[in-house]
């Protein structure tokens, strides 16, 4: 026998539509403020330079125009490989204009890096800046064909014809019109990942990807009267996002080249910046400067700090500003974050509307609340992530199996439904039959007064397992001694925690965009600088209580 299935129980309670393409496709977003605020700036630069909306609309329907002169057509790739300039946007919304994919890459690539991304692209143009065309020179092209020389003289480069960046200005009146509407959902860019392990891939994402990453729901915290500072490269989502997050408001940005600890306070105040992401070591950076009378004169009210690191009170109070915390990368869109000043270290926030979020272990089962798995993530809009790994049909298989996106990152959740980034899954140390985050050692050591950036991997053990190895770099001007800073440590760490091998070093390296590369560090090991605290006498043994040890 048989029943029917309320037809209710079938249907989501809600009707799930699309974003409407006046919201979240570029060039409809650029003329609809360029129609209503037409004077309101919408860059900012260091100086006296400011483009105005309707300036930027001009601009982009001039670019395109020559971008369509040149062959470029609606539905193709075009490589940009720019640092941040206002010449940079005019060529991402120009191609945009055109409904062709913006592929940007990273102005630190070269040899194999720069060979493996221009394959993948598999584009015929490419916009280069002429600082970066001689390393076309010395790889294989794959497909490109032409290459327009921006910021300075032409240069020769073999198999491809070489244009001034003049061909990018064309009348728009020789613009014809869209072969098909441009949609939410059509590719409207392709970023690749960093590559710190391996070959970077090129994430696919929609105009609607893109607007809800940066959009009300995930970056609640701006308004129509903020200014938002791009310091991070254009090329990387943390670039992007201040671009996308301030056209879907009909607010303004302040471009900058990259951050810079001396000129982060002078540039926000010429600018008039009033929010800023500050990634990685950089909040620690700016927070460990010697106070100046100058430190609340400034113009900023809004700071967005990943990770939240324990000096994030310190650095809201100090300068009297609201501070926010977040968890976002290329392939999702903001899942998490957070409410206004967040109090605990390392965490991430909460889930924002419309989406789902599991910890869960190898196998996509749920782990126990407080327990450490893998995040995995889904949206109940369609198109509201990553469309996929650019002709990478395998990693893009394994990244979103069973119907969900894997992050990679490993996570915990307290019992207020508070997220914690514990560490990358790969990056995740096993010593002595404990598992041990980076993430979680780093914080401790970065409060140590005189460290101003730390990274914890590591190393194999001359037993079995890992030893935690620690390379740190100290403040400026402030002496670092190393046996101090375990001192430091013993009262705030597990002992197994407590890294055995250190080195001091000048910085740490890093791609453009900030991330730490651990693969470098890991693959030159226990170096000939490394100092071993064991060796040195220096052994931290558990606790005991009672007649019992524990751990």
């Amino acid at each position: 026998m048989t029943r029917d299935i309320p037809r209710q129980s079938l249907l989501s309670s809600e009707r799930v539509t699309p974003p409407s393409v006046e919201d979240c496709v570029l060039r409809h977003v650029l003329e609809k403020w360029a129609t209503r605020q037409p004077d309101k700036t919408f860059i900012a630069e260091g100086g006296d330079r400011q483009i105005s909306y309707l300036q930027m609309r001009d601009i982009s329907a001039r670019t395109a125009a020559g971008l369509r002169a040149l062959g470029v057509r609606q539905g193709q790739n075009v490589v940009v490989w720019l640092p941040n300039s206002v010449d940079c946007l005019r060529v991402w919304f120009g191609i945009n204009w055109l409904g062709a994919t913006y592929v940007p890459i990273n102005t630190a690539y070269r040899g194999s890096l720069l060979e493996h991304v221009l394959d993948n692209a598999g584009a015929e143009l490419i916009i280069v800046h002429a600082d970066l065309a001689p390393r076309l020179a010395e790889v294989n092209v794959a497909t490109l064909r032409k290459a327009v020389i921006m910021g300075g003289e032409i240069t020769a480069i073999p198999a491809l014809e070489t244009l001034p960046a003049s061909t990018l200005d064309a009348p728009e009146s020789g613009l014809p019109p869209l072969e098909t509407p441009i949609e939410p959902w059509h590719t409207q860019s392709i970023i690749y990942t960093s590559g710190t392990t391996g070959p970077s891939k090129g994430v696919m994402s929609s105009y609607a990807h893109l607007h809800a990453m940066a959009g009300p729901e995930g970056f609640y915290m701006l308004s129509h009267d903020d200014r938002y500072m791009c310091n991070l490269p254009l090329f990387h989502v943390g670039g992007t996002i201040p671009v996308m997050g301030m056209l879907a408001r009909g607010g303004s940005i302040s471009l900058v080249s990259s951050f810079s600890t001396d000129e982060f306070w002078p540039t926000i105040r010429k600018t008039e910046t009033t929010v800023v992401l500050l990634l990685g070591v950089m909040a620690g950076f700016i927070v460990k400067r010697p106070p100046v009378p100058e430190d609340r004169q400034h113009s900023l009210r809004k700071v967005i700090i990943v990770p939240l690191a324990e000096d994030a009170p310190a650095f809201a109070q100090r300068f009297g500003v609201q501070t926010y915390t977040l968890y976002n990368m290329t392939e999702i869109s903001t899942p998490l974050v957070s409410g206004l000043d967040p109090a605990k270290t390392g965490s991430c926030g909460q889930p924002r509307a419309g989406v789902e979020l599991r910890i869960v272990d190898g196998n996509d089962y749920e782990v126990p609340q407080g327990s450490v798995g893998e995040l995995i993530v889904r949206t109940s809009t369609p198109w509201a992530m990553n469309s996929g790994y650019y002709r990478n049909p395998s990693a893009t298989a394994e990244a979103w199996r069973n119907g969900w996106f894997h992050t990679g990152d490993a996570f915990r959740m307290d019992e207020d439904g508070t997220f914690f980034f514990v560490d990358r899954m790969k990056d995740a140390i096993r010593r002595r039959g404990e598992n041990i985050s980076s993430f979680e050692v780093e914080a401790e050591i970065a409060a140590f007064p005189s460290v101003a950036e730390v990274a914890v991997y590591a190393v194999p053990s001359e037993i079995a397992e890992d030893e935690v190895m620690c390379a740190v770099a100290a403040a400026p001007g402030t002496p670092l001694d190393l046996a101090l800073l375990v001192e430091f440590l013993v009262p705030r760490l597990p002992h197994f925690m407590v890294p055995r091998y250190w080195r001091i070093v000048e910085a740490l390296p890093k791609t453009p965009t900030q991330k730490v590369q651990k693969h470098i560090l890991r693959a030159e090991g226990i170096t000939e600088d490394t100092w071993d605290r064991e060796a040195a006498g220096i052994h931290i043994r558990r606790q005991k209580i009672g007649k019992r040890e524990t751990m």
